[in-house]
């Protein structure tokens, strides 16, 4: 049976990669646009943007790697169009057959037209190419103006802190991260930056004007998944590829995982979309499974890790801002654990700078019981 995966990035590394480490014989595409082979996105805002870690490090495996596993590596190859009725897939490399097919297209950052016509120059972060741009603007020093406080935007801006530059960033909404944290936690990081000299400007939004004196703006406003494959060829989307528990998407013989999966969680009881490292691996290796005739559910709950500074957070589980929040710990030492609810139920967890916790955080969210405090 041939697998064709669309979409050369974690999660894709991470499908093919399991498919071979569980024993799958049968043949295995994996076409990606980039001309890097997989690698992972983190370090890009993490420590390879700070210098402390090597690209190579980032990389999923060697290149040699998927040649001595029987891996067809096509890198450089756009997918252009999808007929699911013909199991074939367009590429700019040629059309490819496959009896099943993983859709591991990802996201791409949203443009940000007021920066972009500003006249200063504007960058995003997805790429090695966009990491690698940052750090030589950043060792360069000056003046770097951040739009957008999520979490992109902040670590962003404390890797270009770290590295000297004066930086500006602005936000609409009162608080960095409020949609996802609410205000208490949310405070936490606003405190954080502004300790370490960050300029601050929450509640407003940006004109060109405001961005006029900086030598560089680093667009953060989010993301979105890449969707024109999956519509080609017909497959239900909203607000991303709508796949079931086992990540079938409606068409049997096509799968898809990662930033483009709109999940139904059969835990969490409603649909969830997911733009992070673990998510990306974690429904990689289930997708592979199903792909290879198995018929799994993916149930596990959303993680997610940010470093900024001299904070390191861990959070587990699916809340809003306007969630319920206990908070055990001291949140003005940014040394805490706080704990979500939603009609009396643990929905998501997390830590602060308390390495012992991940696995009452899981435990937490998992039950759906609140801990007592220590």
């Amino acid at each position: 049976m041939s697998i064709v995966i669309i979409g050369a990035g974690l999660a894709g590394g991470t499908a093919a990669t399991e498919l071979r480490e569980q024993g799958y014989e049968g043949t295995v595409v994996l076409v990606g646009a980039e001309t890097h082979p997989p690698y992972e996105r983190p370090p890009l805002s993490k420590g390879y943007l700070l210098g402390n870690d090597s690209l190579e490090d980032a990389f999923v495996h060697p290149r040699d790697w998927y040649a001595e596993h029987d891996v067809d590596l096509r890198l450089g190859v756009e997918a252009t169009g999808l007929d699911t009725d013909a199991h074939v897939v367009s590429t700019t490399g040629g059309d490819l057959t496959y009896e099943r097919l993983l859709l591991a297209t990802g996201a791409e950052p949203r443009r940000l037209a007021v920066a972009e016509d500003s006249g200063v120059p504007t960058a995003y972060l997805r790429t090695i190419e966009d990491s690698d741009r940052l750090r030589d603007a950043f060792a360069a020093g000056g003046r770097i103006a951040v739009v957008g406080a999520g979490w992109i935007g902040l670590e962003v801006a404390a890797a270009a802190r770290e590295k000297g530059c004066e930086v500006t960033v602005f936000e609409t909404a009162e608080l960095p991260l409020l949609r996802v944290l609410g205000p208490t936690v949310a405070q936490v990081f606003a405190d954080l930056h502004r300790e370490h000299g960050v300029d601050l400007r929450l509640g407003t939004s940006v004109a060109a004007d405001d961005l006029a004196g900086a030598d560089l703006v680093v667009a953060g406003v989010g993301v979105s998944p890449r969707l024109d494959l999956a519509r080609s060829g017909g497959l239900a989307v909203d607000d991303g590829v709508l796949v079931d528990a086992g990540l079938r998407t409606s068409v049997a013989s096509v799968y898809a995982v990662g930033d483009i999966a709109s999940h139904a969680h059969p835990v969490l009881g409603h649909r969830i979309r997911v733009e992070h490292w673990d998510t990306a691996i974690n429904q990689a290796k289930v997708a592979a499974h199903n792909l290879a005739g198995a018929d799994e559910t993916y149930d596990a709950m959303p993680y997610f890790f940010t470093d900024q500074y001299d904070l390191g957070m861990e959070y587990v589980g699916h809340a809003s801002g306007d969630d319920e929040v206990v908070v055990h710990g001291d949140l003005s030492a940014r040394q805490f654990r706080a704990f979500w609810t939603r009609e009396g139920r643990v929905v998501a967890a997390m830590h602060a700078n308390d390495w012992d916790a991940t696995d009452d955080l899981r435990a937490a969210v998992e039950s759906g019981e609140l801990p007592a405090s220590p």
